[in-house]
């Protein structure tokens, strides 16, 4: 729970101080990180032990090759190895990776509807990662299981896998306002 500082004025009657925060990691993605280092590697071992005689052009586009795809396998697989998800009074912020990039801050006043995902797996999305299918929305995927998914005013559907989905659901519901025209926001206290 956040306490004010004495430069900050005290919260009115209904309003909330608290933050939820949620984590989902894939120990999956650690392997896949090791095999890019290994190409990375491969691709250091070439230029250095390698010949640069008759065959430069082959040899130099292998050992760019190979550091190529190191570095995007090392890094691509680095930033989807874990998500944390923090919802505060005013948004659903999802970091990924160690560094927390890609970063997405979904502001609650676009919330209209938050539900609890029981399976979300790589599989619905196209693989791991910060996905976008046409008939889904946008998601971050992590790993198979619970998740959240969010229904955003302007129609666009937001899901992310992280545990302890249920909670974020209610915390999340609780602080949506209601407007005209959306049945199943919350009624005024």
């Amino acid at each position: 729970m956040r306490h004010h500082s004495k430069d900050e004025p005290p919260r009115a009657a209904g309003q909330h101080a608290e933050v939820w925060t949620g984590r989902a990691t894939n120990r999956l993605q650690w392997a896949l990180a090791a095999v890019g280092a290994a190409c990375m590697a491969l691709g250091i071992q070439l230029a250095v032990d390698s010949a640069w005689t008759p065959g430069l052009v082959p040899l130099l586009m292998s050992v760019i090759g190979c550091v190529a795809a190191g570095l995007l396998m090392l890094f691509g697989t680095l930033a989807f190895v874990h998500v944390a998800v923090r919802v505060d009074a005013e948004a659903l912020e999802v970091r990924c990776g160690h560094i927390g990039l890609p970063r997405c801050r979904i502001p609650l006043e676009q919330v209209i509807g938050a539900e609890f995902a029981p399976r979300v797996t790589p599989r619905q999305w196209g693989g791991w990662g910060y996905r976008w299918r046409p008939e889904q929305g946008t998601a971050v995927v992590v790993r198979r299981g619970e998740g959240l998914v969010l229904r955003l005013g302007d129609g666009r559907v937001f899901t992310v896998t992280v545990d302890d989905a249920e909670a974020a659901v209610r915390v999340i519901r609780g602080r949506l306002r209601p407007r005209d025209g959306h049945p199943g926001r919350p009624s005024p206290a």
